[in-house]
């Protein structure tokens, strides 16, 4: 399952991040995403959605809700 297809308001555990992009793998590792930490979906929006990552949060594009898997 991908972030996209999540409950709001439950708490997931990042499985797989599926990206080529190294450089943006080291910035969702900056932003605490990456396997094996947990991410709550705040909100669902029409271009992606909100997320809380150790108590921060974060808004996704609907692409990238795809690449995380939990």
């Amino acid at each position: 399952m991908t972030l996209k297809s999540a409950v709001e308001g439950r708490e997931y555990t990042i499985r797989q991040i599926n990206t080529n992009d190294e450089e943006l793998n080291a910035f969702l590792f900056s932003l605490g995403c990456y396997v094996g930490e947990a991410i709550t979906v705040v909100a669902h929006r029409k271009s992606g959605c909100t997320v809380s990552i150790k108590d921060a949060r974060y808004n996704i594009d609907n692409h990238l809700a795809e690449a995380i898997r939990i």
